[in-house]
């Protein structure tokens, strides 16, 4: 398993053109533009890679608790997003997760269990109803809400992965160094 983790670390950093699917772009599916989109936006990619770093930091039960609330909760802001019912702030309440999630990793804050998984799921709601609400009408929901969930699973997975490693190899400073990184990349994102 660590072997593993450690081979798709190593080829997602060397070679980051695999993970990216780029939506529109061919014949693609409703699996694949669901895919590409998280991959697809910097400001998506930080959040889930930040969830898991975070969810790493905590350990125990956080380790599954806080990315599954995450990615059922973005199921949930999908459907809202699809519906064409109205979330106010929804820019806004992305680039408000990274910056929170990157100061969580920056501060080593452990909360417990219950208020880790309200504050991604509240984030949750923002990023799945980007997700829905820019859903090609062309393509089945189910199979799209499949590939984003997919894509972000996967981040969240390289985020833990790479929290893992930092505890293993004693670099939780790093780890607090790129939780600042994150937030001031929230700040940067939110007045480019």
């Amino acid at each position: 398993m660590k072997q593993s983790l450690s081979k798709m670390l190593v080829l997602s950093i060397m070679f980051p053109s695999l993970a990216l699917a780029h939506t529109g772009v061919g014949e693609t599916t409703g699996v694949m533009h669901g895919f590409g989109h998280p991959i697809g936006g910097v400001d998506h990619m930080l959040a889930m890679v930040a969830v898991g770093l975070w969810a790493a930091q905590i350990g125990g039960r956080a380790l599954w608790v806080v990315p599954c609330t995450f990615i059922g909760v973005m199921a949930l802001g999908g459907i809202l997003g699809f519906s064409g019912l109205t979330v106010p702030f929804v820019e806004e309440g992305i680039l408000v997760s990274i910056l929170i999630l990157g100061i969580l990793i920056a501060g080593a804050f452990k909360l417990p269990l219950v208020y880790s998984s309200l504050i991604v799921g509240i984030f949750a709601i923002f990023h799945g109803y980007a997700h829905g609400a820019e859903m090609p009408a062309s393509i089945s929901a189910a199979s799209y809400a499949v590939g984003f969930a997919l894509a972000t699973a996967m981040l969240h997975v390289v985020g833990i992965g790479l929290g893992i490693l930092m505890q293993k190899t004693n670099l939780q400073t790093v780890n607090r160094f790129a939780g600042g990184a994150i937030a001031l990349s929230g700040v940067y994102l939110a007045i480019a």
